[in-house]
């Protein structure tokens, strides 16, 4: 499908594809008056579900969609203090959260309970059900560097020499950053020591950045050259704000981050919650998303004019570019590895 098609085509498209029943027992099917609480970032994640999964469903079904807003620290701590008697059907959480949280029985793992599961890539299939690719990536500031940074290891590089913006840790842009650092200076998640030796060689750094619009005041006031940061979210400040940040895609491989769709354990709403996920996997919902602020599909029936295409992964060669990393080591090292960042990174 064309993004070039009209968003009331879109709507009206999205609500003649909200699944009515599925051939579930009678328990598990939509009633009328149902409420489904989602917890949810805001800003354009709020107002594109919306649009394209709540009230397609809140007019087909005459259910209500509750939304909670706010952070993922936020939601997770809520979802496991209230492990099987969520008062979440559904929440959104970040790759790894979402993989542990299906391994924890806080939230289930994705199934053809959910048309669209056939469309997903195989990689959007693990810990719920992943709704966009966001991956993370080298950003950098065109008039302050020698040459095109293609590489993760040129971070490293003289002309870089106190221009680098170090994303802190943890975090998900400082988790990609030390993962990567490690793979390329031949360390892994289990050897993780190649990183922090090699990111204490970058000092001294320009700064260190806890957040997207923290980086982007940075870049707005000259403070360094290259970072570490979300690749969608930097392409739209390019655009709107700076455009002579560039977005790289390194030979290694850019870093897989996801933003994934969770049904709690125990809800009662289940078969509305696999209604508003499939919505949510249209391909007039993630069109939504790539238009605005290009988040990557994580179905393979979607397509894009050339224009848009070009600045998005797209089709299974780009998809399993991305890099994945073990993130039960990730998640029983964190601890230890955020002691000894603040310690011989950030001190």
């Amino acid at each position: 499908m064309s993004i070039q098609t009209s968003r009331r085509a879109l709507l009206a498209a999205a609500a003649l594809a909200a699944p009515a029943i599925w051939g579930r027992d009678a328990v598990a099917q939509i009633r009328r008056g149902d409420e489904l609480t989602v917890g949810i970032w805001g800003g354009a994640q709020e107002r594109i579900t919306r649009q394209f999964c709540a009230t397609p469903l809140e007019r087909q079904h005459g259910v209500k969609i509750n939304y909670v807003l706010g952070g993922t620290p936020e939601r997770r701590a809520r979802a496991y203090a209230e492990r099987g008697r969520p008062s979440f059907d559904l929440l959104y959480l970040n790759i790894f959260e979402s993989r542990q949280a299906v391994k924890d029985g806080v939230t289930m793992a994705s199934s053809a309970n959910v048309p669209n599961f056939a469309n997903l890539y195989d990689i959007a299939k693990i810990g719920g059900y992943a709704v966009a690719f966001n991956p993370v990536t080298i950003v950098y500031d065109r008039r302050k560097v020698a040459a095109p940074m293609t590489s993760w290891r040129d971070f490293w590089r003289d002309d870089l020499k106190g221009k680098v913006i170090w994303p802190t840790y943890p975090g998900a842009q400082g988790t990609s950053a030390l993962l990567m650092a490690a793979k390329v200076w031949g360390g892994s998640e289990s050897n993780i020591d190649p990183a922090f030796t090699n990111i204490a060689r970058l000092r001294p750094f320009a700064a260190i950045q806890g957040s997207q619009d923290q980086l982007y005041g940075m870049f707005d006031q000259d403070v360094g050259a290259a970072s570490v940061e979300f690749g969608s979210f930097t392409r739209k400040y390019a655009e709107t704000r700076n455009p002579n940040i560039v977005i790289a895609d390194p030979t290694e491989g850019q870093a897989i981050a996801t933003n994934v769709a969770c049904i709690t354990t125990g809800t009662r709403n289940q078969a509305l919650a696999e209604a508003f996920v499939n919505l949510h996997l249209s391909p007039e919902c993630q069109a939504a998303y790539a238009e605005e602020i290009y988040y990557s599909p994580t179905i393979k029936n979607v397509s894009f004019a050339p224009e848009l295409a070009a600045k998005l992964i797209l089709g299974e060669a780009a998809v399993n570019k991305l890099v994945d990393f073990n993130w039960d080591l990730v998640i029983a090292n964190q601890p230890r590895w955020s002691s000894r960042f603040t310690r011989e990174i950030a001190g």
